[in-house]
C-alpha cells in the first residue's frame, strides 16, 4: 500500500539571506539549496520519518528516530539548540547585567568606561552619542566616598572655525547646517556625561538658537547656565553650567580685564547640596570656588605679559573675595583654555600660588621638561600641537607665596625671556639693562627704557607705570636706588618652583596641634578627549574642535594644620 505523506517544510538559501553576526554548527549545510528537511506532523512524530528513496536506489527499512539521530542530521532541532537558544540565552545575561549596572553605585565615572564606542571618544568621534537619561552622571558614590566632576572645554566658536585653509575668510558660521550638527554633538557629548560642574570657551553668544540651544538642552537636564560675552561685541564668550542636584549658586561675579584681547572671567561661589562628611560626628555642606576664562592668545611673545597680567587680575580679584568673605577655607577650582603650555609663565605663576593641575596629578607627571610635551589638548590655526587647556586645583591652607612676589618673579621670567630672544646672556643682559649708566649699576630710567625695548612697556598691552615701578621696587632689594650686578644675578638666577612646605595634610598627620580642619580635595582620575592627545597625539579625524574635553573627577578629604609646638 503507498504510503501517504504529510505535509512538508522546504528550508532553501538564496542569494539575498544576510550573514548571520554568530557561528552556527553546519549552517551551511542546513541551508544548502539542494537540501530537503521533511518533518511529519506533531501529531504523529512517535512514527517514522523517511525521506522518499530515488527511485533506482534500493530500499531500506524505515527506523524510529531517536535523540541521537536529530543530532547526527541537519535538522532544525540542531540548528536550534546550537545557535538560537545560546543566542536567546546570551541575551538574556546581557539585559541582566546592564540592569544591573544601573542599580550600581560602583560607578566613578560613565565616561572612563572601556568600551571606547559608548562612552569615550576617540578618534573617530564623527557619530555623536545620544543622551541617555539613565546615566547616573559623575557626581556620584564609591564605597560610601562622594565625588564630583568638572569639565573645561573649548568648543570652538563658528565664527573662528575656518573651512578652507585657501580662503581664511570661509567660516562655519556661514553655513547653518554645518555649526549646528557640530554643537548639537558636543551638547550631546556634555549630556552623556553629565559632569558636576561644566566650563565652556569660545561660546558663541551671539547667536540666540546656538545660545537657546545650549541653555534648553542642559536646563532640560538639571544644569544652571550662566554666560558671559566678551567685550566690545567679539561674539563669543563663557558658559559655566551647574548641576543643580549637586551644587546651588550663592554668588556670580564677572571680571572683565578691559586689555588689548577683550577677555573676561567667570567666578563662581558654589555650595554642595549633599553634605560632605568631616568626620562620624560632623558633617557640612561644603563650598568651592569655580572660575572659568580663556586667557589672550600669544600672537606675539611681547604678549605673554598681557596672559600673565590677566592670571594676576583673576588671583587678586579671588584673594579679595576670599578675604572680604572669610573663604580662606575652601578650596579653588581654575577652568579654561589658559593658551599657554607647562613650560610657559602663567602654568609657572600659578604652581607659584599653590595650584596644582589636576592632568597632571592624576598622572603622576612633574613640572620637569620631560613631562611637558606628554599631553597635548589643543591644535591651533597654524597646525602646532600643545597642552594648554587645564583644571587647576587648590586646597585650602596650600602653601604659597605673596601674590605680589609671584608676579615679580613671573613678570620678571617674562623680561629675561624677552633678553635670550635676542641671544643676550648674563653679562650681556646686564650691559644692555645698564645702558650708558656711568657706574656698574642700573639705575630707573635705563631699566624702564629697557623694557621699552624689549615691548614690554609703551603698548597699550605692556606693563603700567605702577606695574613697572613695582618690579623696580623688587629689583633694588638694598633700596639704594640703583641695581648692582648682585641684585641683577639674583634676579637673573632665580628659580620659579623654590620647594614651599606643606603646611596642611590628611587627616591622618604626623605628631603637632590642631589649628585647624577643611574640607580639600583629591583628584581620583583626569581623562582627556580624544584618547591619542593624552600621547601626545592629534587625530585627524577629530571635528568637534581645535581643543580636547578635559574631565577630572574629585573626592572629597578631610585636611587638618599642624601647628608645632614653641
Amino acid at each position: 500500500m503507498r504510503k501517504h505523506w504529510n505535509p512538508i517544510v522546504l528550508i532553501h538559501r538564496t542569494n539575498t539571506r544576510p550573514p548571520l553576526p554568530f557561528p552556527c554548527p553546519d549552517f551551511n549545510q542546513l541551508f544548502h539549496p539542494s537540501t530537503c528537511i521533511l518533518i511529519k506532523n506533531l501529531d504523529h512524530m512517535n512514527q517514522d520519518i523517511t525521506v522518499p528513496p530515488p527511485s533506482n536506489s534500493v530500499h531500506k527499512p524505515k527506523l524510529r528516530p531517536t535523540l541521537n539521530s536529530y543530532f547526527n542530521k541537519p535538522t532544525l532541532f540542531k540548528a536550534f539548540f546550537f545557535c538560537f537558544l545560546p543566542f536567546l540565552i546570551s541575551l538574556f545575561l546581557i539585559a541582566h547585567l546592564n540592569q544591573s549596572g544601573k542599580n550600581s553605585e560602583m560607578v566613578l565615572l560613565a565616561g572612563f568606561c572601556n568600551d571606547s564606542d559608548i562612552a569615550n571618544v576617540d578618534s573617530s568621534e564623527s557619530k555623536s552619542v545620544p543622551f541617555q537619561e539613565t546615566r547616573t552622571g559623575h557626581a556620584c558614590s564609591t564605597m560610601g566616598e562622594p565625588c564630583i566632576s568638572c569639565t573645561t572645554f573649548n568648543i570652538l566658536a563658528p565664527i573662528y572655525k575656518r573651512l578652507d585653509q585657501q580662503n581664511q575668510s570661509v567660516r562655519e558660521s556661514d553655513f547653518r547646517a554645518f555649526w549646528l550638527a557640530r554643537n548639537k554633538k558636543i551638547v550631546n557629548w556634555l549630556l552623556y556625561e553629565r559632569s558636576s560642574i561644566i566650563c565652556l570657551q569660545e561660546f558663541w553668544v551671539g547667536n540666540e538658537e546656538l545660545v537657546h540651544m545650549y541653555e534648553e538642552s542642559l536646563g532640560a537636564a538639571g544644569y544652571d547656565t550662566l554666560k558671559l560675552a566678551r567685550t566690545n561685541n567679539r561674539g563669543d564668550g563663557l558658559l559655566t553650567a551647574i548641576h543643580k542636584e549637586y551644587f546651588k549658586v550663592l554668588n556670580l561675579r564677572e571680571l572683565f580685564f578691559n586689555d588689548f584681547g577683550d577677555r573676561v572671567a567667570q567666578l563662581l561661589h558654589v555650595q554642595s547640596v549633599a553634605p560632605f562628611s568631616i568626620n562620624q560626628n560632623e558633617s557640612v555642606q561644603q563650598e568651592i570656588i569655580i572660575v572659568n576664562t580663556h586667557l589672550l592668545f600669544p600672537h606675539d611673545s611681547s604678549l605673554s605679559i598681557v596672559r600673565l597680567h590677566q592670571v594676576y587680575q583673576i588671583l587678586q580679584y579671588l584673594e579679595t573675595y576670599q578675604r572680604e568673605n572669610k573663604l580662606s577655607q575652601i578650596p579653588v577650582i581654575l577652568c579654561g583654555d589658559w593658551n599657554g603650555s607647562k613650560r610657559g609663565h602663567v602654568y609657572k605663576f600659578l604652581r607659584s600660588q599653590g595650584f596644582v593641575s589636576s592632568y597632571d596629578i592624576a598622572h603622576e607627571y612633574t613640572d620637569s621638561d620631560a613631562d611637558a610635551h606628554k599631553w597635548v589638548s589643543h591644535r591651533n590655526h597654524m597646525g602646532n600641537i600643545c597642552g594648554v587647556d587645564f583644571i587647576w586645583l587648590r586646597n585650602p591652607h596650600k602653601s604659597q607665596k605673596l601674590l605680589k612676589i609671584s608676579w615679580a618673579e613671573a613678570a620678571f621670567g617674562i623680561i629675561k625671556y624677552q633678553l635670550k630672544k635676542v641671544s643676550l646672556a648674563e653679562n650681556d643682559a646686564f650691559a644692555f639693562l645698564r645702558a650708558d649708566s656711568s657706574g656698574n649699576h642700573i639705575t630707573y630710567s635705563a631699566f624702564c627704557d629697557a623694557l621699552r625695548q624689549v615691548n614690554l612697556t609703551g603698548l597699550s598691552h605692556g606693563l603700567s607705570f605702577q606695574e613697572t615701578k613695582d618690579l623696580w621696587v623688587q629689583a633694588d632689594a638694598d633700596g639704594n636706588g640703583v641695581v648692582d650686578y648682585e641684585e641683577f644675578k639674583r634676579i637673573w638666577d632665580a628659580t620659579w618652583l623654590q620647594h614651599m612646605d606643606e603646611d596642611c595634610s590628611l587627616e591622618d598627620s604626623n605628631e603637632g596641634i590642631v589649628e585647624d580642619e577643611a574640607i580639600g580635595f583629591a583628584v581620583k582620575k583626569a581623562v582627556l578627549f580624544p584618547h591619542e592627545v593624552e600621547k601626545g597625539i592629534w587625530p585627524e579625524n577629530y571635528s568637534l574642535s581645535d581643543h580636547a574635553r578635559l574631565t577630572a573627577v574629585f573626592s572629597p578629604v578631610r585636611l587638618r594644620c599642624l601647628k608645632q609646638s614653641l
